[in-house]
């Protein structure tokens, strides 16, 4: 089959693209621009991407199948090609991995709206560890799995895939994971998030309704037994539940943890089963990931006790690129990038890494980058999250595409607390500042982590930061 995908440099869309290849396809693609690290990516895996948009190619090209990603709308010179030639089927992203991908495989879909991505490859990671070959779908860089963010696996293997709420394509407004046929549904937590597709927090209980309603009746629903938000939806007799937490109502509770340096510890029981975890993650967010990727695993990997498959390898688990992934760690300065674009995990995040760096002050850097940033709907949400740290920077926001009553005030932000919040209307003007108070500090005697918060660039000044400080 030829494939020709109309915005391939996405991170899922061009790893689909490279499993398509793998696959036997032929398969040719498109962006505006070409970007690291999913440019490299796509040519070592013999992938040709194009620049630009040129109608003529895919005539050219002649697909039998046209893949339109998320981000791509009307008025894009190759989709209106397509549109206005019906001898062209077209599809979105999520029901080409339901249906190419996935298939009849049994799938672990990881849902929520906090911690998928790091989930997700745990529960890949916890798989391969106990000798299966998973094929998986992963929304970042995982460091230990060396074939990357995606992989086939053996199609016997459970797909394990992250399982994101939001829109599948520009005409088809479903969530993406109602795509992919879940026998095992992780569901880590609920918030109100997305704020340019989901009304209000019911708005999103809906999608999670949906979902959860099309489990396989073999599979189970795996989900966090302390969210409130969880708890209120409808029942599903018709499936297994488990329901994993701190709390003494969970079937598998996650108990006695502690935080060492930069390892942490805690104890997993349940179905007749205790276990003890030592790794290298921070945080009792990512304890419960861990449980939920375990249990996830256990399911979907066919064994009949949800804590039975061996989690010993998460000793050498160290994470996922852009998850509190440290750029720069010194005797008086740390430089950690962290993808935390809701109040939740940058508040959960801040937290976990104070308990990390007991002798540092702890600096927080935010762009509002998502669309839920962008807008007012949880601004003062985000300024307290922000202040949870002994000071906090706020980048520039590109809010040209959003409503002017509907825009951010980073000023405002600002006021909410202006002893520790200051909001710049650039980011290089940021860094600046930024690098000229870590100095004043450490000339002081002073420690200093700077943590920096987006789901975007944040113009690079992250980078930047760490770079210029590697000599302290």
């Amino acid at each position: 089959m030829k494939i020709y995908f109309i915005g391939i440099c996405g991170t899922a869309t061009g790893n689909v693209a490279i499993l398509m290849k793998k696959l036997g396809h032929e398969v040719l693609g498109s962006d505006r621009g070409m970007y690291e690290p999913m440019k490299s990516a796509l040519a070592n895996a013999g992938v040709a991407a194009r620049e630009g948009w040129e109608p003529d190619r895919i005539g050219d090209f002649s697909p039998d199948l046209v893949v339109v990603g998320n981000a791509v709308s009307r008025m894009n010179p190759e989709l209106e090609y397509v549109l206005a030639r019906p001898e062209f089927a077209y599809t979105s992203l999520p029901a080409l991995v339901g249906e190419r991908l996935i298939g009849r495989r049994p799938s672990l879909v990881v849902s929520g709206t906090h911690g998928k991505t790091t989930t997700t490859a745990i529960a890949a990671f916890l798989l391969k560890g106990a000798g299966a070959n998973p094929g998986w779908l992963i929304g970042g860089i995982p460091a230990d799995l060396p074939e990357g963010g995606s992989n086939l696996g053996d199609p016997s293997s459970p797909f394990v895939i992250e399982g994101d709420e939001y829109d599948s394509a520009f005409f088809d407004k479903r969530s993406k994971f109602i795509h992919y046929r879940p026998r095992v549904l992780v569901v880590n937590n609920l918030e109100f998030d997305h704020a340019d597709i989901f009304r209000d927090l019911f708005d999103v209980k809906r999608t999670f309704t949906h979902v959860r309603r099309i489990v396989s009746p073999l599979g189970a629903i795996v989900e966090n037994g302390d969210d409130e938000n969880i708890a209120s939806l409808e029942p599903t007799p018709w499936v297994r539940r488990l329901k994993v937490g701190f709390g003494g109502g969970c079937d598998v509770r996650i108990s006695g943890f502690v935080q060492s340096g930069e390892s942490s510890s805690f104890r997993l029981s349940g179905f007749g089963v205790e276990k003890c975890v030592e790794w290298p993650l921070a945080g009792e967010f990512n304890a419960r990931n861990a449980a939920m990727a375990i249990v996830g695993a256990s399911l979907a990997g066919g064994f009949a006790n949800p804590l039975a498959v061996p989690a010993d390898c998460l000793a050498n688990f160290r994470g996922v690129r852009r998850r509190q992934e440290v750029l720069l760690a010194s005797a008086q300065v740390v430089a950690v990038e962290d993808f935390g674009h809701h109040p939740t995990a940058i508040a959960l995040t801040v937290e976990s890494l104070r308990k990390k760096y007991p002798q540092f002050k702890i600096w927080a850097c935010f762009e509002p980058r998502s669309n839920t940033a962008k807008r007012n709907v949880m601004q003062d949400r985000f300024a307290r999250a922000l202040a949870s740290a002994d000071r906090a920077f706020i980048g520039s926001a590109d809010v040209s595409k959003v409503a002017p009553e509907l825009r951010v005030d980073t000023s405002a932000m600002a006021d909410l607390d202006p002893s520790k919040i200051r909001a710049f209307e650039s980011n290089p003007a940021l860094l600046e500042s930024l690098e000229s108070a870590v100095r004043a500090e450490t000339a002081a005697g002073g420690k200093v982590l700077c943590a920096f918060f987006s789901n975007g660039s944040f113009d690079g000044i992250h980078r930047r930061f760490a770079e210029d400080f590697k000599r302290i």
